[in-house]
């Protein structure tokens, strides 16, 4: 009668010849672009506008709306990003 070793369970592949990495390409982000970076960008455009044309509009009162501006945006982003936390 002969008699053949059971088989040994096989080792965990290592990295190398034939070795795929898998990703999880539910997280990938679909584009870079938002819609409330073009609602940004138009309205610094038309405070910039305002402050060109306008008596009453001075460099100051400039540089607080693009603050106020991004300030809002920034806020806007975290919200957005804060909703599409992945949970592992």
């Amino acid at each position: 009668m002969s008699t053949t070793p059971p088989e040994q369970p096989g080792a965990p592949q290592q990295p190398g010849y034939g070795y795929r990495p898998t990703f999880n390409l539910s997280a990938i982000m679909p584009t870079p672009g938002n819609a409330e970076l073009l609602v940004y960008i138009l309205a610094t455009i038309v405070v910039a506008i305002i402050a060109l044309a306008s008596d009453r509009v001075d460099a100051s009162a400039f540089v607080t709306a693009y603050t106020a501006i991004t300030f809002a945006y920034l806020i806007s982003r975290g919200i957005a990003k804060a909703s599409r936390v992945l949970e592992r």
